[in-house]
């Protein structure tokens, strides 16, 4: 059973930055970052797909940075200018079926992490 596992979550004040990490037990096509705020549906933050391949949620776009190291099977997301409104658990999953369509569909990712909390204040 591949496991994935994330750290780097926390509390942080607004205007703050923490860089999330996840590594995979098994081998990866696609990694991305997902969040669950509380009274709302799980959504999608970033992507990734080889050292090029990217995409991100417009809520995030210029604030986080995705990155995937293939041959270790992790993943990196660094979150600058942290709002209040980032405040979730976010989830790490990963993939070995999916394309550079894929990277923000949530039901393209098989394996899923336990979920780290970040936690912004304002």
């Amino acid at each position: 059973q591949v496991q994935v596992v994330e750290s780097g979550g926390g509390s942080v004040q607004a205007g703050g930055s923490l860089r999330l990490s996840c590594v995979s037990s098994g081998y990866t096509v696609c990694m991305g970052w997902f969040r669950h705020a509380p009274g709302k549906e799980r959504v999608a933050v970033a992507g990734a797909m080889g050292d090029d391949h990217t995409a991100y949620a417009d809520s995030v776009k210029g604030r986080f940075t995705i990155s995937k190291d293939d041959a270790s099977d992790t993943l990196h997301l660094q979150m600058n200018s942290l709002k209040p409104e980032d405040t979730a658990m976010y989830y790490c999953a990963t993939s070995y079926g999916c394309s550079t369509s894929d990277l923000l569909q949530e039901e393209k990712y098989r394996y899923w992490g336990q979920g780290i909390q970040v936690t912004v204040s304002s």
